[in-house]
């Protein structure tokens, strides 16, 4: 095959005048191109570890110290106070240098000493000041004096021009919150969900352990606090992520979808060329730390931690607990097509391969008519399956030969990319039944096209639309959001097509075909397969989606309501709840807390006694819009007192968590932790943000919308709800449950989700105004 003979850097034959060696230049050159480009690499990371590791200062200030020091020893004036003159005594060289040449030596060492000394303040006073988060408590529109003194101090010591991690150094840990606080604020926020009797046991199970247990489980906390980066993410990621033994597909995964009314080109190749470029540029940013990190206010840094394990990455399945592997590099990707597996080379001849190239190698695979070999079409289906079995089959089939060497392949490629042979998207003609295919097609597919262990899965249609399925212990959606924002609009505005739909520019006939992947899958393996298979489409089966455009109003009007979109949408969420099961439940919303150190999430426990007062207010004929209205602004105002308090590191449910390990790893049992981590989510919402406003114009081109992303259900009795809300007339939902539950329909929820934001927004009669 000629991509076998390609590969061969060099042959050799034993003849009777001995061993005649021919090398192939073309495939030196790629060593050296390959190596040269290694090391340029290596180089870059060197130079960002060191900008990164002296901000918020720059390499050009230690040479401004420099002179200053030398300029005031010139004039005769000690500004070391004496220490110059010490460092000059104790030079271990001073035997071989001249009485000049010492006083330069040692008025460097002390200027690069002060210099990192400078660093280290300016650092430390920078992290004192973004400790500081009573500015998310003002009025929306008011600043005091002193936030904008804060303000002021927090943009000088921010230093100039940051990357993407220069801020890392600088940002305070989260704090442990007290006992105290925790305690009054999970009982308050469990008081509209019980009645006088299970509140009163409840709070008595509260106090015993706050009495009892608590101040022992709260000292190990505050020690790792003070140890560790951050006391939560760590425990969060290994026992809510890594040690789950379920199926990650559907329970775990969630998905992106691709613009709402817009597909670039209907041509599949093409439109595969130019996305997986465009995620190689967006990677290539990332590896030489070129992305901005995300600001508030354009000056207060949120963490990056979690882009380093974006691409090169794979959950591994362990027996007891899963593992993440992240390799600092992969020049491949893996391409899956009719049940057959492809490498495909994203660098040739030391550069990444164009859009052009790319949709010629994906072309290759689309007109490749080779079957799957016996096994592989279904291969997949284990990273859907329980993750014990996958662990004991990869142990099992999957340790040598051919299997190892295409497993490696998958588990060290870039991303996973699927050629997918279905057509997924709005259509016109019935747009409720297209949606809700495109959703599930991208949160489960087929359950064994997709390669669900990858930090991503990109999968691009054959009518041209694409969407992603991320794995979610690396990292949370705002970061796989940040990508997809960038992908979708260098894909459109950046590189486009020509006019017949293909992709820009002109290809390298040189570059080396897709290489097809090689599989012995024993029958016995093949009937582990099945097996996950068959569990897997059990549950796949069993998601009820709906994924619908709310069209009637956006956030231009709910802005109007001098209200926050996003209390506003939770409290209708809260309505449209209590009107389609008629009563109330523990409701997850998520926050971030990355604006300390690897921060992730917090919870938002929306529902909350203010929101169910105006809810049964809405319920009750005998009450006025007037006093619905002032009932809701207290709920409004208390949703934002507990999103900030989530943001700020004042939640709840973390702090419960890690106290709950800790207990665990004491050997002490605690019938209020138990109680309250065993507490089921049956609505669970999240809001995707919109983090690059700047790349899409939708005053001008509304079309260009994205549809946002969505998630499975959290409880088998319960909605997952996700929205985006798109410039200000558009808001996406996602919503999810299970068939199984005769408690959940997602269309009846959708209908009372419309019909709740417009009885809210009735309330405040602006037609009036």
């Amino acid at each position: 095959m000629a991509e076998a003979h390609q590969a061969v850097a060099f042959q050799f034959t034993v003849t009777p005048e001995g061993i005649d060696l021919q090398l192939s230049h073309e495939a030196l050159k790629q060593v050296y191109l390959s190596g040269l480009r290694s090391w340029k690499k290596k180089l870059a990371r060197l130079r960002n570890s060191f900008i990164t590791g002296v901000y918020p200062a720059s390499p050009s200030s230690w040479l401004f110290v420099v002179i200053a020091i030398m300029g005031t020893m010139y004039a005769r004036v000690d500004p070391s106070m004496g220490m110059i003159g010490i460092i000059k005594e104790h030079l271990p060289v001073s035997g071989y240098l001249s009485h000049q040449g010492q006083s330069i030596i040692s008025a460097l060492l002390f200027s690069t000493g002060l210099w990192f000394a400078l660093i280290m303040t300016m650092r430390y006073i920078l992290k004192q000041l973004l400790s500081y988060h009573g500015w998310m408590y003002e009025q929306h529109g008011k600043m005091s004096a002193t936030t904008k003194l804060w303000l002021t101090l927090v943009k000088i010591f921010s230093g100039r021009k940051p990357m993407l991690y220069s801020y890392q150094a600088s940002l305070p840990r989260l704090p442990v919150p007290t006992v105290k606080d925790t305690m009054q604020r999970y009982l308050e926020s469990v008081r509209p969900l019980m009645n006088d009797q299970e509140f009163k046991r409840m709070t008595a199970l509260a106090t015993d352990f706050e009495v009892k247990l608590a101040s022992k489980l709260q000292w190990y906390l505050k020690l790792k606090s003070w140890w560790a980066s951050n006391y939560v993410s760590d425990w969060w990621e290994e026992y809510i992520y890594l040690r789950g033994r379920g199926p990650i597909m559907v329970n775990s995964n969630y998905y992106a979808m691709d613009f709402l009314y817009v597909t670039p080109t209907p041509v599949q190749a093409a439109r595969a060329g130019n996305t997986v470029h465009a995620l190689l540029l967006y990677r290539r940013k990332l590896s030489h730390e070129e992305l901005k990190p995300l600001m508030i206010q354009d000056c207060l840094p949120m963490c990056s931690a979690q882009y380093e394990r974006m691409f090169n990455t794979a959950r591994i399945p362990g027996i007891d607990t899963d593992t993440i592997q992240h390799h600092s590099d992969s020049k491949h990707i893996v391409v899956y097509h009719k049940g057959r597996f492809f490498k495909v080379w994203v660098y040739y001849s030391g550069r990444l391969l164009n859009p052009k190239e790319l949709e010629l190698q994906f072309q290759h695979i689309l007109d490749d008519t080779s079957p799957p070999q016996p096994g592989e079409d279904k291969l997949a289906a284990l990273t859907a399956g329980e993750r014990t079995v996958w662990a004991r089959a990869r142990k099992a089939y999957f340790r040598s030969g051919k299997n190892l060497q295409s497993l490696d392949l998958v588990e060290k490629a870039a991303f996973f990319v699927t050629l997918d042979n279905s057509e997924q998207g709005l259509r016109s003609e019935d747009p409720v039944n297209s949606l809700d295919a495109y959703a599930k097609s991208l949160l489960h597919g087929q359950c064994y096209d997709r390669w669900f262990d990858k930090s991503f899965s990109f999968i691009v249609f054959k009518n041209g639309k694409v969407g992603l399925n991320a794995e979610h212990s690396w990292a949370d959606a705002p970061i796989i959001g940040h990508l997809w924002e960038s992908m979708l609009a260098t894909d459109c505005f950046q590189l486009g097509y020509n006019e017949e739909g293909h992709c820009k520019g002109q290809a390298d006939p040189t570059v080396p075909l897709p290489q097809r992947m090689q599989w012995e899958i024993s029958n016995e393996c093949q009937e582990i397969i099945q097996s996950s298979l068959k569990v897997a489409q059990s549950l796949a089966d069993d998601v009820d989606f709906h994924t619908f455009p709310f069209k009637e109003f956006g956030k231009g009007l709910i802005k109007k309501c001098k209200t926050s979109p996003d209390a506003f949408i939770q409290i209708a969420l809260q309505l449209a709840h209590y009107r389609d099961k008629g009563k109330f439940c523990l409701t997850y919303e998520a926050s971030m807390t990355r604006l300390f150190r690897e921060g992730r999430t917090e919870t938002v426990r929306s529902c909350t006694i203010e929101s169910s007062a105006f809810v049964k207010s809405m319920m009750d004929p005998t009450k006025t819009d007037e006093e619905r209205l002032q009932l809701f602004r207290q709920a409004a105002d208390k949703h934002q007192l507990l999103y900030r308090n989530a943001m700020t590191g004042a939640g709840i449910d973390r702090h419960l968590f890690c106290l709950y390990v800790v207990s665990k790893y004491l050997g002490m049992d605690s019938p209020f932790l138990k109680e309250v981590l065993s507490e089921p989510w049956r609505l669970s919402t999240s809001q995707t943000p919109i983090q690059q406003v700047d790349l899409f114009d939708l005053v001008n081109h509304p079309e260009y919308v994205s549809c946002g992303g969505g998630f499975g259900p959290v409880a088998d009795d319960g909605y997952g709800v996700s929205y985006i809300i798109v410039g200000e007339n558009l808001i996406n939902f996602h919503l999810s449950c299970k068939f199984s539950s005769h408690e959940t329909d997602s269309h009846r929820f959708g209908k009372h989700i419309r019909e709740s934001l417009l009885d809210i927004l009735s309330l405040f009669k602006l037609e009036n105004k």
